[in-house]
């Protein structure tokens, strides 16, 4: 009988310590993947918000594009995140997709340190991609063989990259591909004479980012649509979003991330896009 007592107090003694912790938190999250040039901002957003809503979490992976959005439409994520428009992706069935556009990315060709060049014409940079112009000797700068990496095929940043750098019908030289942004700066900064590109978020002084035509890769040359190579960050949901995916987009949208963290961590909020885009890659008036 003793011990039965002594049993029942314990329960008894944790029931209160219990309830002296507060009461439990519900622990939810959901799933976000894709576009590797909008993983930063998404994963910085996501831990912001974590931080603000206690058992809320946010699982950010990458993968690409094409990833993102086979895996939204296959209903397979809460929130797939790409740098192109969904209707560009063929073999997946956007009819019950919804765009959530979060912001603007630019993007730029970066370079190994000491190749010799800084600026280079669109044309130039055409060339080198098709594999016309092989050695940056041949652009004033070292005698350095030119080694191209590409992003993967399913890349959204590739296809806005090649979409404003190369002509219809042309395509680039077969080269290595990688699936990562991440991955890109790395064996650019420990390549010599290797050339790629990322989105602007990427670029730190371990690489050199080059200007086209005299216009630098800046968040204010995208704004004007001066440096043309940009994209459209989307986040796509499956039907419209609820519960938490809802909220979290909001989040994203809402006033406090767009006026202060896409910025700082080198995105453009849409609403300081003094030129839009359609699907087509055409200007449109702003609203």
């Amino acid at each position: 009988m003793k011990l039965k007592n002594s049993g029942l107090m314990l329960i008894i003694a944790l029931g209160f310590a219990l309830t002296a912790c507060g009461p439990v938190v519900e622990q939810e999250s959901i799933t976000v993947v894709g576009s590797t040039a909008l993983q930063p901002l998404v994963e910085a957003a996501g831990e912001q918000y974590g931080a603000e809503n206690a058992g809320k979490f946010i699982n950010v992976q990458g993968g690409g594009s094409g990833t993102g959005l086979s895996q939204i439409a296959a209903d397979a994520v809460d929130i797939g995140n790409s740098d192109i428009f969904a209707e560009e992706k063929e073999g997946i069935d956007v009819s019950k997709l919804v765009d959530h556009r979060v912001a603007v990315v630019g993007i730029t060709p970066i370079v190994t340190p000491g190749t010799g060049v800084t600026d280079i014409s669109l044309e130039e940079l055409n060339k080198i991609f098709r594999g016309e112009i092989t050695n940056w000797s041949e652009l004033g700068g070292k005698d350095l063989t030119i080694t191209v990496l590409n992003r993967a095929s399913g890349s959204g940043t590739r296809a806005t990259f090649e979409q404003w750098v190369l002509e219809e019908g042309q395509k680039s030289i077969i080269t290595q591909e990688q699936e990562s942004s991440g991955t890109v700066r790395q064996i650019v900064a420990s390549t010599p004479g290797t050339i790629s590109y990322v989105g602007f978020s990427y670029v730190n002084e371990d690489v050199v980012a080059f200007s086209i035509d005299g216009v630098e890769p800046t968040v204010e040359n995208v704004k004007t649509g001066d440096w043309v190579i940009w994209s459209y960050e989307h986040m796509y949901t499956n039907g419209e979003p609820t519960g938490l995916t809802k909220d979290f987009l909001e989040y994203i949208l809402s006033d406090e991330v767009q006026s202060t963290l896409i910025e700082a961590v080198g995105y453009i909020p849409t609403s300081q896009m003094e030129v839009e885009r359609d699907i087509e890659g055409n200007r449109i008036p702003v609203e």
